[in-house]
């Protein structure tokens, strides 16, 4: 068993809150596992008596029942309320759960959110539930639950959690995850094979499917199409229209860029995908086109492309932002004007993090060999003109350390185990 204790942590610490408290994220990312066994066992451990734990599953047939919210309600009301013991009620993959008709109280429509804000009200019931759409979590968690809720959302393993169970060589453990990535099944897979066959089958098996029934896609060919651009381009700046172009050409027809932003989208809402916006450091502003994408998962993404195009560089970066996003930063793509000499040129800083009045820029680097690649790395971050912290993050280096201009160079390994203070 993976002990997730970065995510158990946030569970044991919201317990009792008087919130709902929602787990979302990729499916097979290890929700169910981290809700019905991690929290569970630790529960028991604190003696709780089992039988004060109400689980359901709405993906399993057994409990199709309660994908009627009314069904589920009455059954957990009808725990609760004969007792004034302290109950548990875990819910799993809560999308599954239909809208109704209440006849009862005059042909009013309910859903699971009506359900769980009434569930929520017992004083001796705690409730936590799981889903993997963000379109019927994550967008509704403000409106829907009022403020009665605390969103805990689960990545795929980082290399902290895949090297602290597997151990081993940790280079060689970290070629393996910008490979494969951090699906939790992937460590239990011997060979390069089945772990290949196992992420292209989740791919088009579960993601590609999910979403096109969900959403009840017409065009699944360009849905496809859409997420290889996305998969060859990750840290690439990108938009809807140039995603539409390529399209249009390689296929000979016209390929509507409001399509292409819809499918995004829905890859978005499915936890596939994460879109990193432009912000203008000294503007204070963002930019609206164009943006970076990111996959949640390398090895998902090495899959959309039958792993045959393996850019370190692009990987490096992918992994560290999905690494802050983890810790909950918002992370944007910096933007500063280099305006010396005459020029008007347009340069990035790869991250920049805020932590209330603090702020923290990134520059991921796969390598700096040469005066002219560390030139072309730190140049953007000697245009900042102010003196929030400055790390650049470095695949060719094994210690760290301060430079003259006062930026902190540390290792790629260092930063994705954790070893790093960002502020």
């Amino acid at each position: 068993m993976i002990e997730r204790n970065f995510y158990l942590n946030q569970l044991i610490q919201s317990m009792w809150d008087g919130q709902i408290k929602i787990i979302t994220g990729l499916r097979r990312s290890g929700k169910s596992v981290l809700l019905f066994e991690l929290f569970k066992d630790y529960l028991l451990k604190q003696d709780i008596s089992e039988d004060h734990i109400l689980s359901i599953s709405l993906d399993q047939r057994r409990h199709y029942k309660y994908r009627n919210p009314i069904t589920l309600c009455d059954y957990v009301e009808a725990v609760v309320s004969k007792s004034d013991q302290r109950f548990y009620l875990f819910i799993d993959e809560v999308q599954f759960s239909n809208s109704v008709v209440d006849k009862e109280s005059g042909d009013i429509e309910v859903n699971i959110y009506d359900m769980l804000n009434e569930l929520n009200s017992y004083k001796n019931l705690d409730v936590y539930v799981t889903g993997s759409n963000s379109k019927m979590l994550s967008s509704d968690i403000m409106t829907e639950f009022r403020g009665r809720s605390t969103q805990i959302h689960v990545y795929p393993l980082s290399f902290e959690e895949y090297y602290e169970y597997m151990g081993g060589d940790v280079r060689v453990r970290l070629e393996e995850y910008f490979l494969y990535g951090g699906m939790p099944h992937i460590t239990t897979l011997d060979s390069d094979i089945k772990k290949q066959q196992y992420l292209k089958s989740l791919y088009d098996e579960v993601y590609l499917r999910d979403i096109v029934e969900r959403d009840h896609i017409k065009k699944a060919d360009v849905l496809e199409q859409v997420l290889d651009y996305l998969s060859s381009q990750i840290g690439s700046l990108t938009n809807p229209t140039n995603v539409a172009n390529v399209l249009s050409e390689a296929r000979k027809e016209n390929i509507d860029s409001n399509l292409v932003s819809s499918y995004i989208d829905l890859s978005i809402n499915a936890f596939l995908v994460s879109k990193a916006k432009r912000f203008d450091i000294k503007g204070k502003s963002y930019l609206r086109h164009p943006n970076k994408y990111y996959f949640t998962d390398l090895g998902l993404r090495n899959a959309r492309l039958n792993f045959r195009q393996y850019d370190p560089g692009h990987l490096m970066e992918n992994a560290i932002y999905n690494d802050l996003l983890r810790q909950g930063y918002l992370v944007d793509i910096g933007v500063v004007k280099d305006r010396r000499n005459g020029a008007n040129r347009i340069k990035e800083i790869d991250f920049v993090i805020n932590n209330g009045n603090k702020r923290t820029y990134i520059q991921s680097a796969l390598r700096m060999d040469d005066e002219s690649r560390a030139e072309a790395e730190l140049s953007s971050l000697k245009l900042t003109g102010d003196f929030f912290k400055k790390i650049v993050v470095q695949n060719d280096i094994n210690h760290d350390f301060y430079d003259d201009n006062g930026f902190y160079h540390c290792s790629l390994i260092d930063f994705l185990l954790g070893k790093i203070e960002l502020f």
